[in-house]
This record gives C-alpha cells, sequence and structure tokens, in this order.
C-alpha cells in the first residue's frame, strides 16, 4: 500500500518521505471526521469505527490511521478508552466564539477576512522564523497541488485550506492551528459561497493570480524572510477582501 512506511534500509532519506506521506494522508482523515463532526453526523458520545474500518474506509495503514487518532485526541476532539473504543467528546461552548453555520452572506465573509488578516500575517511572520525543512517542503507540496489544479481545471480548495494550515502549524503555536482548525474550509471565500460572479475575472485568470499570491508567501517563507512573509500574506488576504467587497457591490447594485 503506498502508505506504507518505506524500510529503513531504504536510504536517509526515503524515512522522512514516509512520515510526510503518512502526516499528509492523516491529516486528510483528521479533516473528514472533523468535517464529520462539525457537521453533527458524528455527535458528542458516538463511538467511532475500528482502526480496520477506518483503514478500510480511507485506504490507508494502520500507522496513518493511529496518527489521525493522535492528532483528534491532542485537538481533543475524541477520547480513547483503551480496550472499548474511541469516542466523540463535547466540544466546549462556543469554543472560540465562531459559529461557522452562521457565516453564509458575502459580508460575513468579509467580516471572517478581517479577522484572518489580523491573525494570519503575523502566523506567517512567525512560520517564517520558525519553519523546519519538512515543514517548507510540506507547504511546497500544497502550492503545487494548487498548480496542478488549475491546469486541470479542477477545484484547488482542498489544497488552498492545507496550504493555510500548514502555514498555521508551522508557527509552533497550537492555537493557529485550533483557530483555522475551526474555521474549516470557510477560510476560503470561494467554498463557501455559492454566488455566481463570485470571481470579477475569469476563474482561471482569478485562480492563477491566487496561485500566484501563495507562491509570494511560500517563496518568502521558505528563505526564512518573515517580513516578507508577513507582507505577503496581507496582501493575498488584503486582495480576497477586495475582490469580494466588489461581489457585494454588484450584488446590491443588482438587486437595487
Amino acid at each position: 500500500m503506498s502508505s506504507t512506511a518505506a524500510p529503513a534500509a531504504a536510504g536517509p532519506n526515503t524515512a522522512p518521505a514516509g512520515r510526510k506521506k503518512h502526516r499528509n494522508l492523516a491529516q486528510g482523515v483528521v479533516e473528514d471526521i472533523n468535517d464529520r463532526i462539525r457537521q453533527s453526523l458524528l455527535k458528542p458520545g458516538d463511538k467511532l469505527p475500528t482502526e480496520s474500518a477506518i483503514m478500510e474506509q480511507y485506504g490507508v495503514s494502520r500507522t496513518v490511521v493511529r496518527e489521525a487518532i493522535s492528532h483528534l485526541q491532542a485537538s481533543g476532539a475524541v477520547q480513547t478508552r483503551h480496550g472499548i473504543g474511541t469516542f466523540v467528546l463535547e466540544r466546549p461552548a462556543g469554543a472560540l466564539g465562531i459559529d461557522t453555520d452562521s457565516i453564509v452572506t458575502v459580508r460575513d465573509v468579509l467580516a471572517i477576512l478581517e479577522l484572518r488578516i489580523s491573525m494570519e500575517t503575523e502566523a506567517a511572520w512567525l512560520a517564517a522564523s520558525r519553519r523546519s525543512d519538512e515543514q517548507a517542503a510540506e507547504l511546497g507540496e500544497a502550492l503545487a497541488d494548487m498548480g496542478r489544479a488549475l491546469a486541470s481545471g479542477t477545484t484547488s480548495v482542498e489544497a488552498d485550506v492545507r496550504f493555510h494550515r500548514l502555514v498555521a502549524e508551522a508557527t509552533g503555536n497550537r492555537y493557529f492551528v485550533e483557530m483555522l482548525g475551526q474555521l474549516g474550509n470557510t477560510l476560503i471565500p470561494r467554498a463557501r459561497l455559492n454566488t455566481p460572479g463570485l470571481e470579477p475575472e475569469r476563474p482561471g485568470d482569478y485562480l492563477e493570480r491566487v496561485n500566484r499570491e501563495h507562491e509570494d508567501i511560500y517563496n518568502a517563507i521558505l528563505r526564512k524572510d518573515p517580513e516578507a512573509a508577513r507582507a505577503a500574506m496581507r496582501t493575498h488576504l488584503s486582495n480576497s477582501r477586495e475582490r469580494l467587497r466588489q461581489t457585494q457591490q454588484r450584488l446590491e447594485a443588482s438587486l437595487g
């Protein structure tokens, strides 16, 4: 199976690659289970499927499943009772005061972008100061996935969300990760708003521009330039806010 780590005898470079692949696969399992919890498909007190069932459902190895469960435990989403199983925990009431189900309008997403500008610009600064080589490589992979999605004409929302979460992880501060984790796919306006004409440009041009903005963030973090990373993140999120503001003006004009 492709998710199985390479044997140690395969050479010094294969073990980190194996761990990286495990981490990416585990993150996918974590995100899906968290999404199911947010959508109340899994409720507090519900028991997760067995390791074997999760392996079969997601097509991953036991190592990946255990890493995913470990992440879920660390975030307080689940609790494992040895010999019994793993159970969904009750989330603290209004954990961060954000009800993502209420983020439904352009105005709502604009407000979230204002929050993100204040938070993620500093996250980018910290990421450029603290990131490891492995974290930089993972950011590069997410960026490459966005480029491949653009080239194939498919959605890049998942890779976009992953990119921003990886920046948060590179800060070494779990609260950045938890905040972005609670926002989920509301991080990406086009994933939240099913609005015709959301982008003032052709979709391909719009996504190409967004990808270039992500490249600027990545390059600054790669060369460990905190000020440039902060500026690139601010530019990216401010541009997103401006594009949405223009969308809101067009919608209001059409209704008027």
